[in-house]
């Protein structure tokens, strides 16, 4: 019988015993796991909304979709506002039922108001049915434009307010022009719950 067949039936017929304990090391993720210390699973907030206003018009909701790539006014809203013409665009989209819509134009460098700082947004004008309660879509490109930062656990939209004074002379004096944050603005998100894409 070869060496390692009878320490084998030994060990399971419990006659040999294992001498030598071992100890594993593990790494923080797995000690967590085991020892039942994972962070509380929260969940998905889904989109969110915010209040702004653009020109005299008080948009109580606006939806902030980190999934849309766009910015989106409906055509009935983009009339009331009285924005000028839009410029042309080839651009089709496609929703999230795979149809396909083409959007009358784009409006360029509206200023949109959120608290009290002031973004110019660009709108991809679309014929749809004017949602009361959530009259446009604030895509991925405005959130970077407004320098926010999404707090998910606590519900906040972090907005930054920076100071540059006398710009043009201190980039010449000091070779690197720098923004100076001075101040940081906090809102609690007006709705946080789930909302489904067009």
């Amino acid at each position: 019988m070869p060496k390692y067949a009878k320490f084998l039936k030994d060990l399971l017929s419990n006659k040999k015993k294992l001498e030598e304990l071992a100890t594993v090391t593990l790494n923080e993720e797995c000690s967590a796991i085991l020892q039942n210390k994972m962070p509380e699973k929260l969940k998905d907030p889904g989109s969110f909304t915010l209040p702004c206003l653009i020109g005299r018009l008080i948009v109580d909701r606006a939806l902030a979709d980190l999934g849309a790539s766009i910015n989106l006014i409906p055509y009935s809203v983009f009339k009331k506002l009285g924005l000028g013409e839009p410029r042309p665009t080839r651009l089709s989209i496609q929703l999230a039922d795979r149809s396909i819509k083409y959007p009358r134009g784009i409006i360029e460098d509206v200023l949109v108001k959120v608290d009290k700082f002031i973004f110019p947004v660009d709108f991809v004008i679309l014929d749809m049915d004017e949602d009361i309660d959530v009259p446009l879509i604030l895509g991925r490109p405005f959130l970077p434009t407004a320098w926010a930062i999404i707090d998910v656990r606590d519900g906040k939209l972090i907005l930054r307010e920076f100071l540059i004074s006398n710009p043009l002379k201190r980039s010449l004096v000091h070779d690197r022009g720098k923004d100076d944050m001075s101040l940081v603005t906090q809102e609690q998100w007006c709705h946080l719950e789930s909302t489904k894409p067009l």
